[in-house]
């Protein structure tokens, strides 16, 4: 272990020539190149980003398009699942726009089922 950290310390003390030269005798000597474990790191790297983009959607905004004819409905529908009171909800429904944000895939849909039985025009985002 000693000639282990005998060379590390020796490596730290090279200029960035010397350590450029080192490289290029290593592969020379070993027949292998030091670029390509970093472009073979770096491919995985690229997939791994593009990887969470393909992922799906786990947390949904409610969004109230129109409150359609039903308004007193849609209206007893937002309290249910928001828990505001009427006015809070009066005062949502006629806005329109996000209801209920960050809402599961599950309960999304079933708000948004909820609020188009009530006569409304809703979507998940």
């Amino acid at each position: 272990m000693a000639d282990i950290n005998k060379f590390i310390d020796e490596i730290s003390n090279m200029t960035v020539i010397e350590l450029n030269e080192l490289v290029k005798a290593l592969e020379e000597k070993f027949g292998v190149s030091a670029a390509a474990p970093v472009a073979v790191a770096a491919a995985p790297a690229a997939g791994a980003a593009a990887a969470p983009a393909a992922e799906e959607k786990t947390e949904f905004n409610i969004v109230l398009k129109d409150a359609g004819a039903k308004k007193i409905d849609v209206i007893k529908a937002v309290r249910g699942f928001t828990g505001l009171g009427l006015v809070e909800a009066k005062a949502a429904v006629e806005k329109g726009g996000v209801i209920k944000e960050n809402v599961a895939k599950e309960e999304a849909e079933k708000i948004v089922a909820e609020l188009k039985a009530a006569g409304a025009t809703a979507v998940m985002e």
